[in-house]
């Protein structure tokens, strides 16, 4: 595992996206759709304490049944600036994952990978401090362009930032909004688009997200008392 690190102000971040992204896998397919286990992780804040709190739901990748699951609880110590939000979610969210008693597998992220100005969302940030296969799974393609996928569950058109296709607007139920897929580390788009069609079996989001949101949120309750002061953000 990488060591993490977090830098003390935005240029020392985005200095450090741009370094660790170099480190980022993208010649590897990444593990069969619907075999072995893959995780939802997904975090919840109280703003108004600074608390933040993750969560890792290990599923069976062919049933979606729970394999384990492990919360962990942190204080932000990082502003939120778009672009960086990986830098308040990541020590928390990597306690949690080490805190779970089966193999990750898969992970998948709320938030992006590739699909990120500088290439270097929370997906693959990620994948290159834990060595993992990560995919990012969001709800809003951020800020880059893409023309809507046909009506039919499948069908996908590609997530643009100019003429570079960084990701895929992918509709998971007949008639909803997209999500938008991108790669994070050592799998490839097509790949993250299988394993995202097969865990989002009844619902527009990933069953691993829909999981690990539930799960954080619960946690966050028992933690502070009372639920999210805003909804969480997808990790960028």
């Amino acid at each position: 595992m990488t060591t993490l690190r977090i830098p003390a102000d935005e240029a020392g971040a985005r200095a450090l996206q741009d370094t660790l992204r170099t480190r980022v896998v993208l010649d590897e397919p990444g593990p069969p759709p619907g075999t072995g286990t893959v995780t939802g992780v997904d975090v919840a804040y109280d703003d108004e304490r600074d608390v933040v709190v993750a969560a890792a739901v290990v599923l069976d990748a062919a049933t979606l049944e729970v394999v384990a699951e492990a919360t962990a609880t942190g204080q932000v110590t990082f502003p939120y600036i778009p672009g960086l939000l990986a830098f308040r979610e990541i020590p928390t969210v990597l306690a949690a994952l080490e805190s779970l008693s089966a193999d990750p597998g898969l992970v998948v992220c709320d938030g992006y990978g590739q699909a990120h100005p500088r290439r270097f969302g929370l997906a693959s940030h990620l994948g290159v401090l834990t060595g993992l296969p990560v995919i990012g799974v969001a709800k809003n393609p951020f800020t880059f362009s893409y023309e809507q996928p046909g009506p039919h569950r499948g069908d996908r058109s590609p997530l643009l930032d100019g003429d570079e296709v960084v990701g895929q607007a992918l509709r998971t139920q007949d008639g909803t909004k997209p999500v938008y897929v991108s790669v994070g580390h050592r799998t490839g788009l097509d790949n993250a688009c299988a394993h995202t069609l097969l865990l989002a079996r009844g619902f527009r989001q990933p069953e691993t997200t829909r999981r690990a949101d539930a799960l954080c949120r619960r946690a966050l309750r028992e933690a502070t008392g009372r639920g999210p002061a805003r909804a969480p953000g997808p990790g960028a």
